[in-house]
């Protein structure tokens, strides 16, 4: 990565452009990024049309039931973007601290009220038809506390102390270990892997030496394996994983079910409301295996055009990390692609057999309020950050000694207001 902080060495920029100018000057945002996000919400919003008629009769309600709540969500995240955008970082900042605490609470209020016979998992916060999965406000709030502490680890110069910054990452690793990984309350490895990954990366990139990431990556890995061990339902997962097709009438029918969807789709797929596996042989075929059902109405094509979208939309947000202004505002960048990239991962793994199957949503497609309004409201951050991307370059002089490995970004395609392609 070269945009992986550097702890104390001077960069050496282009005298044509000053770092002033470079920090502080506001200019056309990434529009790219909001076109590629508006584009995979409204293919979210076409798979779950296309389905809605069966997933309507299985629950007995209304064939507009699904596509009407999507649409609430797809108008909620409209306006978590458009906050999120338009608050500055300096205010976020200072909200960190009410987050963390608004996630605790959300958190708690999970495990203690009545669970879903339909999904007995303390995950979800439910008020009468109001639900909210309190994980994904974890993941948000974290992002901001771990953006903060690496940032003040790095002016402090203890970025690379093992003591100072080991003791408070396997703190917060062992909390989301012994409650949202937790088999006997959240029960959700999916999102603690998503969230083990964020700071991992973002560690990584604030300066964090990679010998000590791999040791709590080694810590993690043992508690993963316990956690596995200790729990037959996981227990399972895996051997489905290893063996799909030995169960596939009983613990292995989902794995079994989602490879029968995507290999259905052929090469263009069966198209819109021709569906097989959506009628009642997918579980969860509008949130967790969607992808499943997306691959078998669209074919290979149609899922290369997916795979498509979402590798562009990451190499945007890797460019406006590349051209972040400071580093609490690339350390954010980075948390927000570490989340959607690695939850895209083990999604679309999952449906097509490499990973195990895990709970979790597709960004941006799968049908569910609270996924989506995260997930907009995280991309808004990026969207705002993107106002303010650099476009200096640094000079890599050798004979100087420096280093510039944080701030090695190419003048080519930067954000200058006065681009003309922008």
């Amino acid at each position: 990565m070269g945009w992986r902080a550097n702890t104390g060495r001077r960069q050496t920029y282009r005298p044509e452009v000053s770092r002033s100018d470079a920090l502080g000057r506001k200019h056309k945002p990434d529009y790219w990024l909001l076109t590629l996000s508006v584009l995979l919400l409204a293919i979210g919003l076409v798979v779950v049309y296309a389905i809605s008629p069966a997933l309507s009769a299985s629950r007995h309600v209304s064939n507009s039931y699904y596509v009407g709540k999507q649409l609430i969500a797809i108008g909620l995240s409209i306006v978590a973007f458009a906050i999120t955008s338009q608050i500055p970082l300096t205010t976020w900042k200072r909200l960190y601290k009410p987050l963390i605490g608004l996630a605790l609470f959300a958190t708690a209020l999970a495990l203690i009220l009545p669970v879903n016979p339909d999904y007995p998992a303390h995950r979800w916060v439910r008020l009468g038809s109001f639900s909210f999965q309190s994980v994904e406000l974890v993941k948000f709030a974290l992002m901001f506390w771990l953006a903060g502490f690496f940032v003040q680890q790095m002016r402090s110069g203890k970025i690379t102390d093992s003591k100072a910054m080991l003791k408070p990452l396997l703190g917060v690793v062992a909390a989301i270990g012994l409650i949202i990984a937790n088999p006997k309350l959240q029960s959700d490895l999916g999102s603690t892997g998503v969230i083990v990954a964020m700071i991992a990366t973002m560690a990584y990139v604030a300066g964090m030496p990679f010998r000590r990431i791999m040791l709590i990556a080694g810590i993690i890995a043992i508690g993963t394996l316990l956690l596995i061990a200790s729990s037959s339902y996981r227990r399972e997962r895996v051997a489905t994983f290893l063996h799909p097709e030995a169960n596939c009438q009983t613990t292995s029918w989902q794995a079994c079910q989602a490879i029968i969807a995507v290999g259905s789709g052929g090469m263009i797929g069966v198209g819109l409301g021709r569906s097989v596996q959506a009628n009642g042989y997918v579980p969860e075929a509008a949130n967790d295996s969607i992808f499943a059902i997306y691959a078998e109405v669209f074919g290979f094509v149609g899922t290369l055009v997916l795979l498509g979208l979402y590798l562009a939309l990451f190499s945007r947000m890797k460019r406006i990390a590349e051209r972040a202004p400071d580093d609490f505002s690339r350390l954010l960048v980075v948390g927000v692609l570490t989340w959607l990239s690695v939850q895209t991962l083990i999604n679309i793994g999952a449906m097509i057999g490499l990973l195990p199957l895990k709970g979790i949503t597709l960004p941006f497609i799968s049908y569910g309020g609270t996924s989506v309004v995260f997930v907009a409201a995280a991309v808004g951050l990026v969207f705002q950050i993107s106002h303010y991307s650099s476009f200096v370059a640094p000079i890599d002089d050798e004979r100087s000694g420096y280093d510039n490995r944080r701030d090695r970004r190419r003048v080519r395609g930067a954000y200058h207001p006065n681009f003309g392609s922008r």
